[in-house]
């Protein structure tokens, strides 16, 4: 069985579990029996994750991943430039000083796409960039805490909604619905 891009990132880098988060609380039901660091993955994860969901949006973003090489910025690229914002809340979630997490983020980035060019193979097409992410996308926000506000970073508010975060047959099939339209250019 194939396992989804943040569990694998997840234990390739060592850190633990992730939770998904509650759609009726916001929150992971284990948020108060958390360290440091597991707040730390819980949000840096799937806020880079996000982010690169958010990237691969288009053409020519998912034809410039693929080409990339090592030692890119990703935050700065994931984020337009809004990447500072985007540590602080992850940091501020976590309870962890900026620098730890930046670097995590790094680290997270650079694994994600790594992952991502390894699952493609060596002649993917954007398009098959673009498929995977929207695979991934329902898992990815399921993990991702509302507290976050990420949407607003990303300038997506979509991201954020409660709606992401629910399971269950109509759920599930409002989920599919919703991945085939993201695929789309913006």
């Amino acid at each position: 069985m194939a396992t989804h891009l943040i569990q694998t990132i997840q234990e390739t880098l060592g850190y633990a579990p992730l939770h998904k988060i509650s759609p009726n609380s916001q929150e992971t039901r284990e948020k108060w029996h958390q360290t440091v660091g597991e707040n730390l993955a819980q949000a840096a994860l799937p806020a880079v994750l996000t982010g690169i969901f958010k990237f691969t949006r288009n053409h020519e973003n998912c034809q410039s991943l693929l080409q990339s090489g090592t030692n890119e910025d990703w935050l700065h690229i994931l984020y337009d430039g809004r990447e500072k914002q985007a540590v602080e809340k992850v940091a501020n979630y976590a309870g962890a000083g900026a620098d730890e997490t930046e670097r995590h983020m790094e680290n997270i980035a650079d694994e994600a796409i790594s992952e991502i060019k390894k699952r493609l193979g060596d002649n993917a097409t954007p398009d098959n960039v673009k498929d995977l992410l929207n695979g991934e996308r329902h898992d990815i926000l399921a993990h991702l805490p509302a507290a976050l506000q990420l949407g607003t970073v990303l300038k997506d508010e979509t991201l954020d909604d409660r709606t992401n975060k629910m399971e269950g047959p109509v759920s599930n099939i409002m989920h599919k619905i919703g991945n085939t339209l993201s695929g789309s250019d913006e």
